[in-house]
């Protein structure tokens, strides 16, 4: 069969590289793709804002599946294009509808869900401007840190976490003025929970579910979690403290009723979920959903699938997931994000890579990178990721880490202490 995927960073790269193993595999493209994309696939350069334009493309190469990699897309509604279009309804796409795509595309959306299925989360309220007074208000019966919440999609920046009340009380006012844009219309304000934080990814068909390895992954740019969030500088799949009882907590109070609840409201829901958890005291707390797959954990999650993934999807868009079945490597996978200088402010680009054909014992994932005849150049923040297989964490992290010196570019930055807290 041929499929397309839809995006151009590291998560594309390895999920492309995992398709790219399967026997049903005819033909892949990617688009936009990026440097890595194009050594397992072709990769089409085209705006993932415009639908009519994907829908020629879909045509034009016979594709059986669509993969949607990226969030906005399937926000901004691409499966109810597919599906409202007597042409494509035939084509199967794996990505929520455009209502499924709410748990991402709006916190306070994703809240009232979870109240209504009685999924663990934290307590909350949301404001916009017309009740921003009563938003101080609630803000004063919570003990700090405080937690603000963009409501919409910010790029990943619409979290604010702020120990002074004054602080916390300013800074709803400047997000609820246009902040983060009409992403800060609406702000979710809530309680602060102290744990530790995983993910856990799932796959469903809207009826059954398969659940993918957990990962941990490593948001702030400086050593110690310091400084900075960014996109991610790294992770590590299985995560020690997930238990075996924990994940069945997580099963049994997360996943079934979100899967149940889905279904209950009739929402069409053929693909990735993520759960951003936060283990309080051994019990999972849900801080948010994404209707994708998350990046950088992609970059272990996906290694860590023995099974054929292009399988999976196949049951997943026939509605047939209970049926699929899927393997688990057992080794530990980890990656180590390289940036570029100044990232994640304003970063530089367009710097020659050197040595990525001497890596060895690692699997390299592509983020922000682009061809230029036979050289590879650097095309956004995150650059690439390192994944490596380990009989443990620090097996895995040592040839990571191993590799992350051997590749060059100019301005090359990355975390030396991901997994620091794990061990």
């Amino acid at each position: 069969m041929n499929i397309l995927l839809l995006g151009s960073g590291g998560r594309e790269h390895a999920l492309a590289w995992k398709m790219s193993q399967s026997k049903k595999l005819d033909k892949l493209y990617i688009a936009p793709g990026n440097a890595g994309t194009a050594a397992v696939g072709e990769n089409i350069d085209i705006d993932l804002s415009d639908f009519p334009a994907i829908k020629n493309l879909v045509k034009e190469k016979q594709i059986n599946i669509v993969v949607v990699g990226p969030e906005q897309p399937l926000v901004d509604g691409i499966s109810d294009f597919f599906d409202s279009d007597s042409e494509l309804k035939k084509v199967a796409l794996i990505g929520p509808s455009t209502i499924g795509a709410k748990l991402e595309g709006s916190k306070d959306f994703a809240k009232e869900f979870m109240q209504k299925y009685n999924i663990p989360t934290a307590k909350y309220q949301s404001f916009n401007k017309s009740t921003l007074q009563k938003g101080k208000k609630f803000l004063e019966t919570l003990s700090p840190p405080y937690v603000l919440k963009a409501d919409g999609l910010a790029a990943g920046k619409g979290v604010l976490i702020l120990d002074d009340l004054n602080e916390a009380k300013i800074s709803l006012e400047e997000m609820l003025n246009g902040q983060f844009g009409s992403a800060s219309q609406t702000v979710v304000i809530e309680e602060f929970l102290d744990g530790i934080e995983l993910s856990v990814f799932v796959i469903t068909d809207g009826n059954s579910y398969k659940i993918l390895p957990e990962a941990k992954d490593y948001k702030r740019i400086g050593e110690g979690d310091t400084g900075l969030n960014t996109g991610g500088m790294g992770a590590v799949s299985p995560v020690p403290f997930a238990s075996k009882d924990f994940l069945d907590k997580v099963e049994e109070r997360v996943i079934k009723p979100t899967v149940l609840g889905l279904k209950t409201e009739g929402i069409k829901y053929r693909g990735f979920i993520f759960l951003g958890l936060m283990n309080v005291k051994g019990e999972p707390f849900i801080i948010e959903y994404n209707v994708r797959m998350g990046d950088p954990e992609t970059e272990v999650v996906i290694p860590r699938i023995k099974s054929d993934i292009v399988d999976l999807f196949e049951h997943t868009a026939q509605g047939t997931l209970s049926r699929a079945i899927i393997e688990i490597e057992e080794r530990t996978c980890t990656t180590v994000m390289l940036v570029s200088k100044g990232y994640p402010e304003k970063y530089e680009k367009g710097k020659k890579m050197a040595n990525l054909d001497k890596v060895t014992e690692s699997q390299l994932f592509h983020a922000g990178t682009i061809n230029d005849g036979s050289s590879i150049y650097t095309n956004g923040g995150r650059v690439i990721a390192i994944s490596s297989y380990g009989k443990n964490m620090d097996e895995a992290l040592q040839k990571s880490y191993k590799n992350a010196e051997i590749i060059e570019f100019e301005g090359k930055n990355y975390r030396k202490d991901i997994g620091f807290d794990l061990k």
